[in-house]
């Protein structure tokens, strides 16, 4: 499957420009504002939707399939919607998340699935019934509890989903969690049109591999453990180029899935800058547990403001002496998951007014440390050029390793 879509290369040629002109833009703004509005995303989606449908069709001229992907990104840009709904701070796209839609964006979501899965395909399959029945009456609930104004918009924020005074119940978990289910049926759904006699073949392993693939980023995303910009980069890429344009000069992965490479190149080369923190703070004779060596670095605590990361300590003051302790990992984790206690200089800077005390404290401790804040969208797009033209270079280790070259 893999080998003979790189006869085939062309539309992924395309697609591939204009990821990585997109990521170029949107590593500059990353590095410029700290954020990347979404609809800078949507014109590379466009294209690289596009062209993979092409591929596709190309290779397999199954509607049925083709059309199940398109019921995948269909899905992904929902959830984007419903996370989202009735938001006016959304670079040109107010329009786009106006709460009188929501039905409108709903019937192509149901719709999609069913003509791929049913109408369209080669043979009808009775085991994806209650599949289906389960996508439809997830989504339907969802957007009926959105339309019925739950949760409130507040509780939609970063950093509020605590506000509620009362005990999570089945509606809270379902409503944080419900994508994860619509995954898993994609899943299951791929797996039974890879493994029946009248389904996709081997085929459907393109969209098997979106869906775990961009499910598990979307939810880290969710999770707060991955940055927004930084997760869409990557479910937008695994998207638009799901597979390789041409042969890379260290050859192709087993996989052949483009976007997994670029995740493992990317981690790779972002495993430069602990590297290099940790020799300057050696260097510079700067002192703390080791793991703290690797990933922050000390800076003044009247000019933090300045500076960009996250705060890596706690400040406590007693009698006029500040204490101060390093976050631990797991804490560090649990934070992040509950998107609070976690101190962003990017927000010491835009709202000073909302940590008077937090920066009266850095200013009596003289020093503090954050993490270093390299945008992991950098490394990201390093990853998808060294991809493209290089392969993957963990399998290209292991395959020297192997005796391979």
């Amino acid at each position: 499957m893999v080998y003979r879509i790189m006869e085939l290369f062309y539309p992924m040629v395309i697609s591939a420009v204009a990821v990585l002109v997109t990521l170029i833009y949107t590593s500059y703004l990353d590095i410029r504002d700290r954020r990347v509005p979404f609809i800078h995303w949507l014109p590379m989606l466009a294209v690289g939707v596009t062209c993979t449908s092409v591929l596709l069709w190309q290779m397999t001229a199954n509607v049925s399939l083709v059309t199940g992907y398109l019921a995948l990104v269909a899905s992904f840009l929902y959830a984007d919607y419903l996370d989202n709904r009735g938001r006016t701070d959304s670079l040109g796209l107010t329009g786009y998340y106006a709460e009188s839609r929501i039905f409108w964006y709903f019937v192509p979501v149901l719709v999609l699935p069913a003509l791929s899965w049913f109408v369209l395909a080669p043979a009808y399959s009775v085991q994806l019934v209650p599949w289906y029945a389960m996508f439809a009456g997830i989504f339907g609930y969802i957007t009926w509890m959105e339309y019925r104004g739950w949760p409130a918009p507040e509780q939609k924020k970063k950093g509020k989903q605590k506000q509620a005074a009362r005990e999570p119940n089945v509606s809270d978990m379902l409503g944080r969690w419900y994508f994860v289910l619509i995954i898993l049926i994609f899943v299951s759904a791929s797996t039974m049109l890879l493994m029946s006699a009248g389904g996709w073949g081997t085929p459907a392993l393109v969209v098997l591999l979106l869906s775990v693939f961009c499910g598990v980023f979307y939810t880290f995303g969710r999770m707060h453990l991955f940055g927004g910009a930084d997760a869409w980069a990557l479910i937008f890429i695994a998207f638009c180029v799901p597979v390789f344009p041409f042969t890379p000069l260290l050859g192709v992965s087993p996989l052949g899935f483009l976007a997994f490479s670029v995740l493992i190149n990317a981690l790779l080369l972002n495993l430069v800058a602990p590297v290099g923190i940790f020799l300057i703070n050696i260097l510079r004779g700067n002192r703390a547990p080791l793991m703290y060596l690797f990933f922050g670095f000390p800076v003044k605590g009247d000019e933090i403001q300045k500076e960009w990361g996250f705060v890596m300590e706690d400040f406590e003051e007693k009698d006029g002496a500040v204490s101060r302790r390093f976050i631990g990992f797991f804490d560090s984790i649990r934070r992040m998951y509950a998107a609070e206690g976690r101190v962003y200089t990017k927000d010491l800077r835009e709202h000073p007014e909302e940590f008077t005390h937090e920066l009266s404290m850095y200013k009596k401790a003289g020093t503090v440390w954050i993490s270093y804040a390299v945008p992991f969208i950098i490394p990201i797009t390093a990853g998808f050029i060294t991809a493209i033209i290089f392969g993957d270079f963990l399998f290209a280790v292991m395959k020297l390793l192997a005796g391979g070259y």
